[in-house]
């Protein structure tokens, strides 16, 4: 998903809040080492530095979500985005969400809007891009959408018929 905001197909927003989940889940889940997940978590914010939200504290307390999720939509709501990208649909109701124009998408179904006619060359080239800077261990295309399908089965889907003959 970075690379498809690097790529200007999305506009990325993200908060230091945010981000420190982010690295927490990745230690948690056994993902990365501590110092992976730090590395990773620096590097997004020098490559990435306009997409972070800094203004936003004040609507937290106003949002009508679980009170750990309030940051994540006040951020969204801050910086005008219209869609929410997590695998926790289920702490951001459609119904709650409604009156800020903001949506909710697992990032399966976000990768699977990416990946438009449009869209979907740049998508393609991303994945091979990705593949190729893998090197510990290094993997091809096809591995790096089996790794992919565990969380984003649908856009795996899509991939596949480019790479599959």
């Amino acid at each position: 998903m970075l690379r498809a905001a690097d790529a200007g197909l999305y506009r990325l927003q993200l908060t230091d809040k945010i981000l420190e989940e982010v690295h927490r889940n990745l230690v948690a889940k056994g993902i990365l080492q501590e110092k992976d997940a730090k590395r990773l978590i620096d590097q997004v914010k020098r490559y990435f530095p306009e997409s972070l939200i800094r203004q936003y504290d004040w609507l937290i307390p106003s949002m009508p979500v679980n009170e750990k999720d309030r940051h994540v939509l006040a951020a969204a709501v801050a910086s005008g985005a219209q869609v929410i990208v997590t695998q926790n649909l289920k702490d951001f109701p459609p119904h709650l969400l409604n009156s800020f124009d903001v949506e909710v998408q697992s990032p399966d179904d976000f990768l699977v809007y990416l990946f438009d006619p449009d869209n979907e060359h740049i998508m393609i080239q991303i994945l091979i891009d990705q593949a190729s800077d893998l090197r510990k261990p290094p993997r091809t295309v096809l591995e790096l959408l089996d790794t992919l399908n565990q969380h984003t089965p649908q856009f795996v889907h899509l991939a596949r018929r480019w790479f599959e003959w």
